[in-house]
Formats: structure tokens, C-alpha cells, sequence
């Protein structure tokens, strides 16, 4: 039977913020199962729909609803070739494909005059979203409204709306679908992935190299390496049988890649264990899936039925006796290298569904989803004294609650720069904060200089994570000593700004809100902010103006409303506006709201406030939430306030009264 129905949402002034119709689809045969459309305000932009790289302000075009792995990792041409006195090959950076999508999420973001408004479409079905932006009539012309169509192939018609300020849609978004977790504080420093590992020993070597140079290496993630004498890999399952490279004796943590094939090889014990127990997703016929991984026909764990999330979560005990801190999830979509049309299982695989049962149709796009929660489930009751390090590949809506979003992918360039910021920018507003691009680090692939402006853009990102490529000839400072000082400079600018991301961390556990946000996060009625893509805010401190533009040393800047200062300048600039700041090669430019006091890390390594002047006869303040530790304790907030008095003078006061515990430096 078709049901049709229509919503008109208002906010509390009366104006008619989105009308929503959804309308029965033709038939199975014809179109999609089911099609809601929707009219938003002419001046409305769009936001959202998981990790975009297209955006972050979504454009007129149709997107699809479908985790895809991403392409062959080849680099986009670097056309504009490099600095004067950086010489390289000039190739790609950022590895990030234009089309496919490993985290699709049917989560849309809308911003007019009239609020903001979060619409999530609970449904997990293959779909498309068709956008059109609306116009504004000039003089006596008619406005044009903005247009969304939601078509879904099946499912339920079902979805949430949240409306307000920015800040509220996120709370109530991360009320709906849970809390974001934590990561560990050495997770907020920097990373390196290093692809196939080659020998064992190698990890070891890269950490003692990266030490010796003086760069801040936190982790390393491993992707593959030997497990046994017979040249295999165990397959990247864990209780696979791989040992851990001994890369943790030079002080840095090691993080396993993990794939959800399991090769299907009499004797495997992950194989024979989860025969014996019977978790592998099946035909219709009843016959188990095999796929195809890179060590042979394998076959795929059923993560939607809860009995195998705790078979799987289980076997993480193997990686942790290992010595690994953490996991990686590769995979995931998941991806099968069969022909099953897409690099997925086919269509018709069955699964558990949390006990309702279904085809892959539906269980596709949460397959990422489940296997994060097994795994996170599976760590938190091997090791409860600490806090899950997870990331993946891909996900789904409620990602959140179990880690963070590690994008891999194929094409880069100077096009890879803005396709990173906006993926960030686009998973933070799903309500997905801790994320971030990898970015390329061997000499053959990318000109010195686009390494280091996406180093710089990576050490503001929640997720600093570079990547060597399977087919490294060098580091990008071994052609160009002059890098290895700028390297040095943007990890030291990301090394000071622990306190203060770990804050956000806590602020995005408690409220929702992403650590990296548009810069109109504030101002959702300044339109010019509205279109403003090359820039963003972390936090509610500190605007980032990264570049994104061969050869560029000084840039525009679109500012919010306020009083802001260049910090590497402190002069001083009244918003909103347009100004232009230095972009000099060994840095972006970061500017500081007046009034607020950030938490740093001091040269000695304590945490003090860096306080920037409020503007005359205003105050501000500043949020301190320091690192619980290795336990998942909620450590209290400590609130300052900035103020100036009557000589001038800038005061800091801890909020409810008592000494303000930390050195407090005004620029």
C-alpha cells in the first residue's frame, strides 16, 4: 500500500523553513521504491551527506547513497609546477578520489536566514539525492526555492529533523544517534600509515629515522608485513597470526590495519572458528559468500548479527598481546575484488539484520558501521582501563560512537587540498568530528611544496596522518633540505595545540559539536560566509586559512564578525570583512577571536593559556578540559574569563573563583 504525506518545518519565528513531500515511487521496475521531495528557502545552502569532496557547500548535482571503495591510487598531474627553489616531481598530494565515497551518509545540512536545519533519512538502501540550489528574484522577480529529491531503491520512509543554531542542530544530532568518542591523546599528534610494510624491521627503522630528524611521530600505522616464515600474511583478520613489528621500542604506538575478508583456507583458525561457528554472510541459497581479497578467495563475517560482533570482537585480544594500540579498518565498504557488479558482495547475500533478516542491499552501507562496533565493543572489554583507538575506511550515520574516519583514495593535486578540507568539513557536520585525509609523502609523487602546504593543512585536522606510497623512492626533504624545517614547523604548531584539541575532543564528546567547523558556524546568516570554502574555524578560538594555490604567499580572508589577530603578527583586524594576511611557505595563516585564552603546550611541555585581547569594552573567556589519562573518566571543565581593566591591563579570572592553576601568556 503507498502512503504519501507532506511536513512543513518552521522555527519559532513562523518563517517556512523546508516543505517536505514525499511521493511512491513507479514501481520496483520503474525508479526507485519510494521519492521525497523537499523546498527550502531561495538563499538556502546545502551541507552534509558524509564525506564529500566536492564541496563542502554542495553544488547542484545528483549524489549517490553508496559506499564505494576507492579507485587505483594514482596521482592527478601537478600542472603549476613547484616554488622557486623547491624543486620535485610534480604530482599529487592529498589521496581522495572525486567520485566514490567511502563514508555516504543520508544526513543533509541546510542554511538559510531562516536557521539551520539537519535532515537524516533513515534508511540504509542504495539512493540518490538530486540538489538544486535556489536564486533569489532581482527587483520584481519571483524567487526560485531550493529543491531536494530523495530517492531510496528500498526501505523504510523514515528520517529526523533537527532546527536551530548550528550548535544545537549537532547536539541534538549527536543526542540521536550518540556522544563522539574520545580519542587517546597520543592520537591527536601526528601519524604516519605506512602502507605495505615490507619487513618487519621497517617500522622500527622509519620510527628511530623520523626521531632522529626531530619530527613528533605519535603512531605508525602498519598495513601489512610477515607474519611467519612461509612469506604470508595471515590475511589482515586479527588472530591472524601476524606479529607485531617492534617499532614501540623508539616510543612510538603501532596501529594494525584490519580487513573484514577472511581468506578462506582449510586450516586458518579464523576460518575454521568462524565455520565452526557459522558467521559468514550466505547466498540465498544457503552456500557462504566467497569474495576475493588479495590473498585469494575469502569469505565475509555477518557484523549486522550480534552474536558475530562478539565472535569477531574477541579476536582483537591477538592484536593488543601483539602490541598494537590501535586499529585500522580497510576494506570495509566492504570491498571484494570478485565482479559482483560493484566491489561489493552481491546484492543478494543474506544477513541477520539484528534479527529482522535481508539481502546486502540493505546491509551494504551499515556493514562498516557493525564491524566498528564489534571492534570497539571487543576493545573496551579487553582493555577497559583505556580508550579505543579505531578509524575506518568507511561508515555510516553513528560512526561517532566507536572512532573516527581515516580517508584513503586515489587522485590528488592541488584540487586534493580543498577536497580534503571539505571532506573534514562535510563528515564534522554528519556529526562524524575526528577525521582526516592521508596525506602523500614520497618525493616521486609530490612537488615539496604541495607536501608541505597539506602537511600545514593536516596539522589543524583533527586526524594528522601522513602516507608513504607502495612505491616511496625518498622523503620530500631528501631532494629539498629547506622542507625538513617547515615539516618541523608545522608539526611543533600542532605539538603546542594538544591542550587545545584535546578540549575539543571532550567539547565534541559532550555537545556534538566537530572540532573543525565551517566559518559560519556562528553566523549562519552572514551569507558570504555561506559560500566561504577555503577557509574554517577550530574550535571557536582560532580561524584557518590554509592554501590551496601553488605559489601563493599572501591570501584573502573572509572574517566573521569580531575582533580577529593574525598570531603570528598579532596585528589586529575588525570583521566581517575581507582582509588580506601573509602566507610565507613555512606557514598558514591562523587567526585568534579577541577575548579568548587557549590552552597550548609551553616549551617546557605544561599546559598555559595564550590570551588574546578583547576587543575594547568587550570580554571573553576561554574552556580548558584537560586529557582524562589512559582511563574514560569525564574530567570536569575549568572555565576562564578575559576581561580588561581600567588601565588597560588584560585580566584572566577562573570562572567561579580561585587561582586560574595555569601561566598565563597575553599576546
Amino acid at each position: 500500500m503507498a502512503r504519501c504525506c507532506a511536513a512543513t518545518i518552521r522555527p519559532g519565528g513562523g518563517r517556512r523553513r523546508a516543505r517536505r513531500a514525499p511521493t511512491p515511487g513507479a514501481g520496483a521496475a520503474a525508479g526507485p521504491r519510494w521519492l521525497q521531495r523537499s523546498e527550502l528557502p531561495a538563499d538556502a545552502r546545502f551541507f552534509g551527506l558524509g564525506g564529500q569532496v566536492d564541496g563542502p557547500r554542495l553544488r547542484s548535482r545528483s549524489y549517490r547513497l553508496w559506499n564505494t571503495a576507492p579507485g587505483p591510487r594514482h596521482a592527478a598531474p601537478d600542472r603549476s609546477g613547484s616554488a622557486p627553489g623547491l624543486t620535485g616531481t610534480k604530482r599529487g598530494l592529498v589521496g581522495l578520489a572525486s567520485r566514490p565515497l567511502s563514508v555516504a551518509m543520508p544526513v543533509l545540512v541546510s542554511v538559510a536566514d531562516a536557521g539551520t536545519l539537519l535532515v537524516f533519512h533513515d534508511n540504509s538502501w542504495d539512493g540518490r539525492v538530486d540538489l538544486r540550489e535556489g536564486a533569489e528574484g532581482l527587483g520584481s522577480g519571483h524567487d526560485r526555492p531550493g529543491r531536494c529529491e530523495v530517492r531510496m531503491s528500498g526501505g523504510p520512509l523514515r528520517y529526523w529533523a533537527v532546527a536551530g543554531a548550528p550548535s544545537r542542530v549537532l547536539h541534538g544530532w549527536a543526542a540521536l544517534t550518540g556522544a563522539p568518542a574520545v580519542p587517546p591523546g597520543w592520537a591527536l599528534g601526528y601519524q604516519h600509515a605506512l602502507g605495505a610494510a615490507g619487513d618487519a624491521q621497517r617500522p622500527a627503522r622509519v620510527a628511530e629515522g623520523r626521531r632522529a630528524l626531530g619530527l613528533p611521530l605519535r603512531a605508525l600505522h602498519v598495513e601489512e608485513f610477515p607474519s611467519d616464515g612461509r612469506g604470508s600474511t595471515g590475511g589482515d583478520v586479527p588472530g591472524a597470526g601476524a606479529r607485531a613489528p617492534g617499532a614501540s621500542a623508539a616510543g612510538v604506538r603501532l596501529v594494525s590495519s584490519v580487513g573484514p575478508a577472511v581468506r578462506a583456507r582449510a586450516g586458518d583458525p579464523v576460518f575454521e572458528s568462524g565455520r565452526a561457528a557459522d558467521v559468514f554472510v550466505r547466498e540465498a541459497g544457503g552456500r557462504v559468500v566467497l569474495g576475493g581479497a588479495h590473498g585469494g578467495e575469502a569469505v565475509f563475517p555477518d557484523f549486522t548479527d550480534r552474536r558475530v560482533r562478539k565472535w569477531w570482537g574477541a579476536l582483537y585480544a591477538e592484536r593488543l598481546e601483539q602490541g598494537f594500540a590501535g586499529v585500522w579498518h580497510t576494506g570495509d565498504e566492504p570491498f571484494s575484488l570478485c565482479a559482483f557488479g560493484d566491489p561489493t558482495l552481491p546484492l543478494s547475500a543474506r544477513h541477520a539484520l539484528e534479527g529482522r533478516g535481508g539481502d546486502h542491499r540493505e546491509a551494504h552501507n551499515v556493514y562498516a558501521l557493525a564491524m566498528a562496533e564489534a571492534a570497539c565493543a571487543g576493545l573496551r572489554e579487553l582493555r577497559p582501563e583505556e580508550r579505543p583507538f579505531l578509524v575506518s575506511r568507511s561508515g555510516w550515520a553513528g560512526m561517532q560512537r566507536y572512532g573516527g574516519s581515516a580517508t584513503g583514495g586515489a587522485t590528488g593535486g592541488w584540487e586534493g587540498l580543498r577536497a580534503a578540507l571539505s571532506l573534514v568539513l562535510g563528515l564534522g557536520l554528519c556529526g562524524m568530528p575526528y577525521a582526516g585525509p592521508d596525506i602523500g609523502e614520497a618525493a616521486a609523487q609530490v612537488s615539496p611544496e604541495l607536501y608541505l602546504r597539506g602537511l600545514q593543512l593536516g596539522a589543524y585536522l583533527p586526524l594528522l596522518r601522513t602516507r608513504a606510497a607502495k612505491e616511496a623512492r625518498g622523503e620530500p626533504w631528501e631532494s629539498c633540505p629547506r622542507v625538513l624545517e617547515h615539516v618541523r614547523a608545522a608539526l611543533a604548531a600542532r605539538e603546542r595545540l594538544a591542550p587545545y584539541l584535546m578540549t575539543l575532543a571532550q567539547l565534541a564528546h559532550r555537545t556534538g559539536a566537530p572540532y573543525v567547523r565551517p566559518v559560519w558556524w556562528q553566523h549562519p546568516r552572514d551569507r558570504r560566509l555561506r559560500d566561504c570554502e577555503d577557509a574554517f574555524l577550530l574550535g571557536d578560538a582560532l580561524l584557518v586559512a590554509p592554501v590551496l594555490e601553488p605559489g601563493v604567499r599572501e591570501r584573502a580572508v573572509r572574517l566573521p564578525a569580531g575582533r580577529w589577530y593574525d598570531t603570528a603578527t598579532a596585528r589586529p583586524f575588525e570583521g566581517p570583512a575581507t582582509v588580506r594576511v601573509a602566507a610565507p611557505l613555512d606557514r598558514v595563516p591562523v587567526l585568534a577571536r579577541a577575548g579568548t585564552a587557549v590552552p597550548v603546550r609551553s616549551q617546557g611541555g605544561e599546559t598555559e593559556l595564550e590570551v588574546w585581547p578583547p576587543a575594547p569594552g568587550r570580554t571573553g573567556g576561554g574552556l580548558l578540559i584537560p586529557d582524562p589519562g589512559e582511563g574514560r573518566q569525564r574530567p570536569r571543565a575549568e572555565r576562564f574569563t578575559v576581561r580588561a581593566d581600567r588601565g588597560g591591563a588584560v585580566v584572566v579570572e577562573r570562572e567561579g573563583g580561585g587561582e586560574v592553576g595555569y601561566a598565563v601568556r597575553v599576546r
